[in-house]
């Protein structure tokens, strides 16, 4: 059986983009008061301004830690474990209610398409108390896969 290779593919901004669209699941890393780090699995999208958007709870560690460090992390991973993913680095922001309605909306367009009742999902953000987490992508790794260094290439 012949070994997985792995792969390191450089990417331009478009390119990386293109890539991260259709991914919704990360990991976003921030930094804890004591200048450890903090990561936790998200849902995420792209919005049409090319950030990376989470749906958050203003109670959440990652948002204290990105209010204290905007400088953050996001690791996209494919659907399949074994999938291409890179590592995504910027400045994040955190919006709350009642400015951050709208950025949800599109959120959820971006990962999931049209709602079926608008009012109800702005009703149920203001509800729920949600925030909106906006990463501003500064740089970014070569998308990569997993698997055996070249040399051993059967």
């Amino acid at each position: 059986m012949a070994r997985s290779i792995a792969t390191n593919t450089r990417a331009d901004r478009a390119e990386l983009l293109e890539f991260l669209r259709p991914r919704h699941h990360a990991i976003l890393m921030t930094t804890r008061r004591d200048g450890r780090p903090q990561s936790s699995p998200n849902t995420c999208g792209v919005d049409t301004e090319g950030r990376i958007v989470i749906s958050t709870y203003p109670e959440r560690a990652k948002v204290a830690n990105i209010r204290r460090r905007p400088q953050v992390s996001v690791c996209v991973l494919s659907d399949e474990w074994n999938g291409p993913w890179v590592q995504v680095d910027g400045t994040a922001e955190v919006l709350d209610l009642p400015e951050s309605v709208e950025p949800l909306v599109e959120y959820f367009r971006v990962i999931s398409g049209e709602h079926p009742n608008w009012d109800e999902y702005r009703q149920a953000m203001r509800d729920q108390g949600k925030s909106l987490i906006r990463v501003t992508i500064d740089a970014w790794g070569p998308i990569a896969t997993g698997g055996f260094p070249a040399r051993l290439a059967d």
